[in-house]
């Protein structure tokens, strides 16, 4: 299943910026691996993978404007990827997954499945990793580093990884997800500390 399911959800990916391509996918697959390995319940592994797969085939839609919401549109496109690979039990499941998987969204993740991949998703948006989609980004968007040189923490990437990226440590369901997130938000705050130096001219 998950193989036929990765060869129909990749073309999705063919034109994505750099945060949010086709290796973001792979990352996000190997930490909710990981997230599920070490959860004290069980995980269907199916529903989890399959999840992983479609959660932001929406997101190149909603970058050109052509959808508001990715997680609306890739819970709409799953029945039509999954459900003649999978059981009607399983595809709404999936469903459910992918459309609580958005960090902005107002559907809160129902099941292990669903809080296993916000956990996953949100963690790689952490760390080294997340510093560089951080920046990455703000490039595909023509966006500055940082703010203006009164204050440059008041704008920019810099701001976001402030902002947001530096509180997805308390947005984690899972208790591996916490545990990993406790160690990527240390590189990201060291990080912040580093740059805001450099940029006042003290390193």
């Amino acid at each position: 299943m998950l193989d036929t399911l990765r060869t129909r959800a990749r073309p999705f990916f063919a034109e994505a910026a750099p945060a949010h391509d086709w290796h973001h996918v792979e990352r996000v697959e190997r930490l909710a691996t990981t997230l599920a390995d070490d959860h004290a319940e069980a995980v269907d592994r199916d529903v989890l993978g399959a999840s992983v797969l479609l959660h932001d085939v929406g997101r190149e839609y909603e970058a050109r404007g052509e959808v508001d919401d990715h997680a609306v549109f890739a819970a709409e496109q799953t029945p039509d990827l999954l459900g003649d690979l999978a059981d009607e039990r399983t595809v709404e499941r999936v469903v459910h997954c992918v459309r609580a998987h958005r960090y902005s969204g107002s559907l809160e993740p129902a099941t292990v499945e669903a809080r296993v991949l916000c956990d996953a998703d949100n963690l790689d948006a952490m760390g080294a990793v997340g510093i560089g989609r951080t920046f990455a980004h703000g490039g595909t968007l023509g966006e500055p580093m940082h703010g203006d040189g009164e204050d440059p923490r008041s704008g920019g990437q810099l701001a976001h990884l402030r902002g947001k990226i530096s509180s997805l440590r308390d947005r984690m369901y899972t208790d591996p997800g916490r545990e990993l997130a406790a160690e990527r938000h240390v590189v990201v705050e060291r990080f912040i500390e580093e740059f805001e130096a450099e940029l006042a001219g003290e390193r």
